[in-house]
Parts: structure tokens; sequence; C-alpha cells
């Protein structure tokens, strides 16, 4: 029972971890470009709820919603205004540029925090668990692992049934024939960097509430992110949920051997995964 245990908290750790990958697979799906600040804008979303919880009053939830609009605006202006002037065929622009970005992110969340470590309140809720047969869960866990579907679904019904769906799926294909047929590529890219920031703010929303952070982790978020999107296949999103799942039970199992094995059973499960299938799991457009 106590390996049953660990492994379901493994995969509802990987929910975690799939929250932080959806937004780098979304992006990475519709324009092929790898967001090096992904990380520190999650960091940078956390220190917005926490203002809003502090300085309000907020119920954490209720701060994310009113974060998830400024988050959309950041990550539209930011790719309409910035992101725009580099893409194209050679990839390091991008890089280079989202590089300088979580830079200076993580400086100026430095400055203006400092390097102090934060968490966003939520009482009670914290330490509620469930009874699931023999095994306790704890209730926050069971929410991102929730949250994560259900953004999946979501983004997925979104590409799936709706218009702008549509536009970004041609987009993605050929932006060249899509801007025959009337669409604005950079503006679909975006609406997409946009909604990424929406995502992304929900995925700061369970990292405070779960875990302390600080200006300094957002590269390491990044890396988690990075191996559950390679793991699940470049722009999957359910297979993203599926290498976070694959990362959160690697370590789990790892930690639950030697405590000091968790991040590194995490990467090796990666490095396992991209030698059997360097594609990833679900090599496919988004899905």
């Amino acid at each position: 029972m106590i390996w049953v245990d660990t492994v379901v908290q493994g995969v509802l750790l990987g929910g975690l971890y799939a929250l932080f990958a959806a937004g780098l697979s979304l992006v990475f799906g519709i324009m092929r470009l790898v967001n090096l600040a992904h990380g520190d804008m999650i960091v940078a979303a956390a220190f917005l709820i926490l203002l809003l919880v502090q300085g309000l009053g907020l119920n954490p939830f209720l701060a994310a919603l009113l974060a998830a609009p400024a988050m959309f605006a950041f990550g539209w202006l930011l790719q309409r205004f910035i992101l725009n002037r580099v893409l194209g065929k050679d990839i390091l622009p991008p890089l280079l540029v989202t590089f300088g970005l979580s830079v200076a992110l993580q400086n100026g969340m430095l400055e203006a925090f400092s390097a102090d470590s934060r968490r966003i309140p939520i009482g009670p809720l914290e330490s509620a668990s469930v009874s699931l047969g023999g095994i306790t869960v704890g209730v926050m866990p069971l929410l991102t692992f929730g949250s994560a579907v259900a953004v999946i679904v979501v983004l997925n019904q979104i590409f799936y049934r709706t218009a702008l769906g549509r536009a970004f799926r041609a987009t993605s294909d050929d932006p060249v024939t899509a801007s025959l047929m009337g669409i604005n590529p950079r503006g679909i890219f975006a609406m997409a960097t946009g909604l990424a920031m929406v995502v992304v703010t929900i995925a700061a929303l369970y990292l405070g509430m779960r875990s302390n952070f600080d200006p300094s982790i957002g590269p390491a978020r990044l890396i988690y992110a990075f191996e559950a999107v390679i793991i699940g296949g470049l722009g999957s999103l359910w297979g993203t949920l599926a290498g976070g799942i694959i990362i959160g039970v690697a370590q789990t199992l790892g930690a639950a051997i030697n405590p000091e094995w968790q991040i590194l059973a995490g990467h090796i499960a990666f490095l396992v995964v991209l030698v059997i299938r360097p594609r990833g799991l679900f090599p496919r457009a988004l899905d």
C-alpha cells in the first residue's frame, strides 16, 4: 500500500508539472517558439497573486481571477511588439530575446521583492485531506490535478470547437496561406501567447499555494515544464499531462528509495523516455 500511495502522490504532483508545461506546449505548438522566460513568468504571476492577496485581502482563487487578464495583456503585448519581430526560420533570435527577458524578470523581482521566500496563504485548505480507500491525499494536490485536466480539456475545446482554434491550427500549419485567407498571423500569435499567460497564472496559483517561491526558482520550473513537453511530444497537450505524470511519479519513487534521489529520478526518467522515443510519447500537432 505504501508504494501505491507513492505512485498516487506522484500522479498528483504530475498535475502541477503539467500546468507548468501547458503554456509552453501551447506556444510551441502554434508558433514553434521555445520561451526560456516561461518559468520566470510563472514566478512573476505568483508574486502578482500574492500582492493582490496581501494588498486587497482577497481569496487566492479570486486574486488569480483578477491577475489572469493582466497576464493575458502582458503576453499579448510581449508577442505583438517584441517576439513577433524575431520569429522566423532562425530559432536563435527568439531564444536570445526570451533568455534576456528571463534575466530581466529575475533581477526585477529580486529588486522588488528581495530574495526572501514567499508563499500564498490558503488557511485550512493547506492541510486538508481526504481518504480514498486506504490512501490519504491532500485536497490541494487533488485540486491541482483536476485543474490541470480541466485546463487541457478547455484548450482542446478551443482548438477544435472554435473559430479561434481553426485560426490557430491554420496559422501553425502555414502562416503565409493563412494570411491569404484573411488571418493575421501576428495577431493570432499574440492571442496564443496571451492565452498561454492565462495558463501560467493558473500554474502560478498552485505553485504559490503548495510551496515557497522566490525570484530565483523560475529556471527550475522551466526545466520541469520543458521535460514534460518533450516526454509528451512537442505540441501535444494530452502528452504534456502524461509527461508531467511520468516526472512526478519518478520523483516520488526516487524520494521513497532515497530522499536525495527525488530530483535526479525525474531527470533520469526524462532521459530514458528520450532514448526510447526521441520525439516523445505522442509526437503530433496540438492534440
